[in-house]
Parts: structure tokens; C-alpha cells; sequence
């Protein structure tokens, strides 16, 4: 290799999620391999991750199990018509807890602190004009460029509440939509991480990628208010878009001419109708130890996306139908019918494994 060249086994670019898992499993179950991360930030960013227990395989748990920071046996949801309480065990973890696993299973240097400007098969150029050779390179710099999908948006902000005396929440309340609709469906979200701290999550599924922090921040603190909650400080904040996918060609994700290895939602891979990437971040790395030797490394990773991605046509027509079949201000009658149905049904679904009964039931 040239002096401005290093060298390894699996070069992994993008921290996030699906980075951050990859390298996790990588290094504990194949520490023979010399395993680099590349981010220039923090490993696992500023993010909040939650799942419901039948979202992860028994045989995959190994890998998220020490990573939980909250656990609850239940959740609840909340709709103008009803609510309803859902015995389906519910787990957090953090971008904190995600960095601190990794750097404890990565040797010193591993972690390569720099901006990748380049992806090839072989190697990662730098903007320092340095360069990382590796055997497999692997993509994980979330979405990229969605111009050739039809797709609406799930945009929220986050914070975490410190409340006076205490909030009141006993499990989340994963969908509260008896809040004011705006501009498509808006929902809130809470997690109570302790007796004081609870996160609020204002949520909006909407026709463009637009988010008004703002004027969001305004509205959960009206909706603490409207709770009765004194505020004593705010922990943290979080925002964030997530495509919601109605249409559109999986060549338009991954071209077939880029024989680069992808993963999470730079390979497509989450849910259509959600836009959540948890479930298939923690499958595919979970899946990568046995993977990496093989010589068609990148073409299965394509292959098993490119499935993936034909899977999701149901969810892809369920958001069609939420984003085209129904006026912004009504759109929220399409889950408070959703939820009135079996909890199996619901956990099936956010799993990404609805049967064939179970599409034809919603």
C-alpha cells in the first residue's frame, strides 16, 4: 500500500443505526477480522431507537439485548374514538448506549474519525487525501438520494421532559392522536424513562420533508401544558425525517451498477409504510459475521435488499392509501382502525411480516 494508504478486512462507512450494529456484530462474533468504523461524528448520532419485542427474532436478540435502556411490558395508544392498552413488551436504546458498545469492542484506531468523500469495492478515499483499503466496503450512510421514489414524509422532533413532581406515565403511549391534525396525521408520542422524565415525540406524517422546529417545540410544550406538566428543564432533543414509501423502482435506491455493499436505509431496507429501519438493521447485522467472506459479499447484500424491497409492496399501497385516499385532516381514522384489531395482527406488522390473512384483514 502507498504511505497515504491503510489496510484492513471490513471497512464500515457510516455510524449510524445500521453502521454502529454492523460493527458490533462483527467484532463480537468475527474478532479474527480487523474491523474499521468510519465516522467523522458520533457513533449513533443524537437518536432514540425503540422496538417492539416481536420486531427482533429470538435467534437476534444477542445483539440488541445489552443495548435496552428502557423497558416496559406494555404500551398504550390514545385515539378520538378510544384507547386502548397493549400487552406487547416495548424497548429504548440509545445512541449513547449504541457508542459505548462499540467502542468497547473495538480496539483503539478502529475507529476512523474522518469524512469519506469516495465508496469503492476495494477502498474509501478520505477528504484528507488519505485512503482505507479493504477486502469488503461497506455503505451505511443512510438515506441517499430518493429523487426516483414516490415518497410522503414521517417528520417529528423529540425531547425529553423533565417534569416537577412528576409526570404520571406508568408505559408509552406510542400513538396519541387525539391532538390537533395538522398538515397530514399528526400523532404525539411519550416515553417514560423515570418518575420525572418522560421523552415527547410530536409526529406528522405529511406530503413533503418540511419541519417547522419551532413552531413544534411550541407544540409540545403546549401539549405538556395541556397535561398539566410543570417543565423543570429539557434533557435532550432529536429531529428527524423518515421516507414513507408509496412507489418506486429499487434500481432507483441501489443501481445495478454499483457493486459497493450497502446497508440499512441506504440499501432500502425498512419499513415502506413507517419508514422505520430498526427491525432490518439488527437482521442484517446480525446476519453479516457469516456473510463477509464470500467473494459475491455485495451482490447478496443486493440480492437479499432487492427481496426485501419487493416484500414491502403491501406497505408500500398501505401508504399510497394513507398519503392519497384520504384528506390530511381524517387521515388519522386510518390508524384508530388499524389499532383496533389483534395485537399479533399489529405486532406482525411493524415486524414487516403480515401474512396473507393479516393483509387482507386492514
Amino acid at each position: 500500500a502507498a504511505p497515504d494508504t491503510d489496510s484492513c478486512d471490513i471497512a464500515i462507512v457510516g455510524g449510524g443505526l445500521a453502521g454502529g450494529l454492523a460493527a458490533l456484530a462483527l467484532a463480537r462474533r468475527r474478532p479474527d477480522l480487523d474491523v474499521r468504523l468510519v465516522e467523522p461524528g458520533a457513533v449513533g448520532g443524537n437518536h432514540i431507537w425503540s422496538f417492539f419485542d416481536a420486531d427482533i427474532a429470538p435467534r437476534d436478540r444477542w445483539l440488541v439485548e445489552p443495548l435496552i435502556r428502557h423497558r416496559w411490558d406494555g404500551y398504550d395508544v390514545a385515539f378520538p374514538q378510544y384507547r386502548r392498552a397493549i400487552a406487547m413488551a416495548y424497548n429504548s436504546i440509545t445512541g449513547e448506549a449504541l457508542a459505548d458498545a462499540v467502542a468497547a469492542v473495538l480496539p483503539a484506531g478502529r475507529l476512523v474519525r474522518k469524512a469519506a468523500i469516495l465508496l469503492a469495492p476495494g477502498s474509501v478515499a478520505f477528504d484528507d487525501g488519505t485512503k482505507l483499503a479493504a477486502r469488503q466496503v461497506i455503505d451505511a450512510r443512510g438515506a441517499g438520494d430518493l429523487a426516483g421514489i414516490d415518497c410522503g414524509w414521517q417528520a417529528f422532533v423529540g425531547q425529553a421532559l423533565r417534569i416537577e413532581g412528576g409526570h404520571g406515565l406508568v408505559r408509552p403511549v406510542v400513538m396519541d392522536a387525539t391532538v390537533e391534525q395538522i398538515g397530514g396525521y399528526r400523532f404525539v408520542y411519550g416515553l417514560p424513562f423515570d418518575a420525572e422524565t418522560v421523552f415527547v415525540e410530536d409526529t406528522y406524517y405529511s406530503d413533503d420533508a418540511a419541519l417547522d422546529v419551532a413552531a413544534v417545540r411550541e407544540r409540545i410544550m403546549a401539549y405538556a401544558a395541556a397535561r398539566g406538566w410543570r417543565i423543570a428543564g429539557i434533557e435532550r432533543e432529536e429531529t428527524g425525517r423518515l421516507p414513507v414509501v408509496m412507489a418506486g423502482d429499487f434500481d432507483a435506491i441501489w443501481p445495478k451498477g454499483d457493486g459497493v455493499a450497502r446497508i440499512g436505509v441506504r440499501a432500502g431496507r425498512f419499513h415502506a409504510t413507517t419508514g422505520y429501519s430498526f427491525p432490518d438493521a439488527v437482521r442484517t447485522a446480525s446476519a453479516l459475521p457469516a456473510l463477509v467472506d464470500r467473494p459475491d459479499f455485495g451482490a447478496v447484500l443486493r440480492a437479499q435488499a432487492a427481496a426485501s424491497w419487493r416484500s414491502q409492496r403491501f406497505y408500500r399501497m398501505l401508504g399510497a392509501m394513507l398519503f392519497r385516499a384520504a384528506e390530511p385532516a381524517e387521515r388519522y381514522r386510518v390508524f384508530q382502525r388499524f389499532y383496533r384489531l389483534s395485537p399479533d395482527l399489529i405486532a406482525r406488522f411493524y415486524a414487516g411480516a403480515s401474512t396473507a390473512r393479516d393483509k387482507l384483514r386492514i
